[in-house]
């Protein structure tokens, strides 16, 4: 499993700091003899490798699309970011009302959130499409944004009302009695409790924005808003691109994710591992 996993990760590393020569050439080598930062230094600044300006059978494999990496990088962190932040904002202030308040139409409500979980978003693409066009929100971060809300905030409302109901409810009984209103429950008991299935929320809100490509190919034609999905499509289409840029490109997309959950760690395995305990 371990290979599995991180077998595909440590060649697209590998073949990242190689040339696209060295890369073509056979027997392949398993760590790079000419280690290189020519294609990172191509994709931020346009300075083409050596390698790539030789034409002939490499067809001068340049592949022009790999430049629009840091700006769909840069689109694909702050629209799944802004996704993690209102997830974690709105589903926690919905996962507390069902988790503990009593209104008609309670069970009614849960179930229908829940039910739009089971369309596919293929379904719905079409209408999404019209939508987001009529609001004249085509082309934009917050058309985007505002789609995969309507994916990702069931279930962060299902998780976190879950999480909340594992708590303790004594803790807040006795900060009722001291006079404790509703929202000061929220915000100074159940959320500093429910830290570890916040960041969790917020980790399965980020990656599953992060990594959406259906809704960002529809509704996005400009590197202004297309996402990192997108733009790794069209390198790894381009019939002449070259294979290390494509590595490279791979790359940087991992980074991140990695860096998301590498700083909030503690938490998610603490989330998860609670939310494993639940079920």
């Amino acid at each position: 499993m371990l290979v599995f996993i991180l077998g595909p990760i440590l060649w697209m590393l590998d073949s990242s700091f190689q040339g696209e020569t060295e890369l073509l050439t056979r027997p392949s080598h398993l760590l790079p003899q000419q280690p290189t930062i020519a294609n990172f230094n191509y994709i931020f600044t346009g300075a083409v490798p050596q390698g790539l300006n030789v034409r002939g059978t490499l067809r001068s494999r340049i592949s022009q699309e790999a430049r629009e990496v840091p700006a769909a990088l840069e689109n694909s962190a702050i629209i799944a970011l802004t996704v993690a932040l209102v997830n974690v904002a709105l589903g926690a202030l919905a996962a507390y009302t069902f988790a503990r308040l009593k209104f008609r139409g309670k069970s009614l409500v849960f179930n229908f959130l829940l039910g739009t979980r089971l369309l596919p978003a293929i379904a719905v693409a079409i209408p999404y499409y019209a939508i987001v066009s009529a609001l004249g929100l085509l082309d934009s971060y917050l058309g985007l944004i505002l789609v995969y809300l309507t994916f990702s905030l069931p279930f962060t409302i299902w998780f976190l009302r879950d999480y909340i109901i594992s708590l303790p409810i004594d803790i807040e009984e006795a900060a009722q009695i001291d006079g404790c209103s509703r929202l000061q429950l929220l915000l100074r008991i159940v959320l500093p409790l429910a830290a570890p299935g916040l960041a969790a929320a917020g980790a399965f809100a980020f990656m599953s924005s992060y990594n959406e490509f259906l809704f960002a190919l529809l509704l996005t034609q400009t590197i202004s808003s297309q996402t990192l999905p997108v733009i790794l499509s069209s390198v790894a289409t381009n019939p002449d691109a070259s294979l290390a840029l494509i590595a490279t490109s791979v790359v940087l997309a991992m980074v991140p994710p990695l860096l998301f959950a590498i700083a909030f760690q503690r938490f998610l395995t603490r989330g998860l591992v609670a939310a494993l305990g639940k079920g």
